[in-house]
């Protein structure tokens, strides 16, 4: 008799689970701790070029999707000293990003691949409010990512642009992977595996703007930082994208072609 009842209640399992399952990785947005926050307003200068026109500005960061890749070409936000706190924040799952009119890229697509969900805009830059938090889940924020890079040389250069952000204050973030043809893909919906990464930070001083470009090939390393210090017009040239179109263009030549990252200091 108690295997008669032993079918129909694991059935009624799988059901909710499916239920369950469904219901927290679905496309819903993440709430709104406040329904009136504007998208954060970056300065023109530091707005990036889209080779795809479609730009997606959620309130505490805003990124160019590329739907062929699966992926955002680029992710721009803005770090303050006030934002670099410890607060504790239970990790939310990934969800498909509702403002892509496209469709992020399902999560399922990292499951079983052997890579990380990298985040691009790291979900530890915004511990300040549950909101910037949750909004770095979304699937368009994320990247396949070797595990030990994303662990390694890449959280060591995170942890250096937070380093800045407590010296220098405000700056200003341009992240993603290179997208190009013939690379590796992932998941049902090939999800496009990047070779390199590169980050862009930009900071306004009493001298002007100071810039400093890192580019990495996708792969733990432990040379420091400052061997992958690259000009912004190699990134350009790789990319596609004009990092920093809204700069009069005498400024941007300047500016795009420096390597040496001295007023940084690692």
């Amino acid at each position: 008799m108690k295997r008669n009842y032993l079918y129909p209640s694991l059935m009624a399992l799988c059901l909710i689970g499916f239920w369950a399952f469904e219901n927290f990785y679905g496309t819903e947005p993440y709430p709104n701790e406040n329904q009136k926050s504007a998208p954060t307003a970056f300065p023109q200068e530091f707005l990036p070029s889209s080779t795809t026109g479609n730009v997606v500005a959620h309130t505490y960061f805003s990124f160019s999707y590329n739907e062929p890749y699966e992926q955002a070409e680029w992710v721009l936000y803005s770090l303050s000293r006030d934002q670099l706190t410890q607060d504790n924040r239970k990790r939310p799952y990934f969800r498909e990003d509702p403002k892509v009119e496209s469709k992020s890229a399902d999560w399922r697509n990292y499951s079983g691949s052997g890579y990380d969900r990298g985040h691009l805009c790291p979900a530890g830059d915004r511990r300040f409010s549950e909101q910037a938090y949750n909004e770095t889940f979304y699937t368009s924020n994320i990247a396949p990512q070797d595990k030990a890079f994303n662990a390694g040389v890449w959280n060591r250069l995170e942890q250096q642009v937070r380093s800045w952000a407590r010296k220098y204050d405000t700056l200003f973030v341009v992240t993603g992977g290179v997208l190009e043809k013939g690379l590796p893909k992932i998941g049902k919906e090939d999800v496009a595996v990047p070779r390199h990464f590169y980050k862009i930070v930009a900071r306004q001083n009493r001298d002007g703007i100071s810039i400093i470009a890192f580019l990495m090939e996708h792969r733990e390393s432990t040379l420091p930082l400052d061997k992958f210090v690259v000009s912004v017009d190699k990134l350009e040239g790789m990319t596609g994208i004009d990092f920093f179109r809204g700069m009069p263009k005498n400024v941007q030549a300047r500016l795009e072609k420096d390597t040496n990252g001295n007023d940084w200091g690692f």
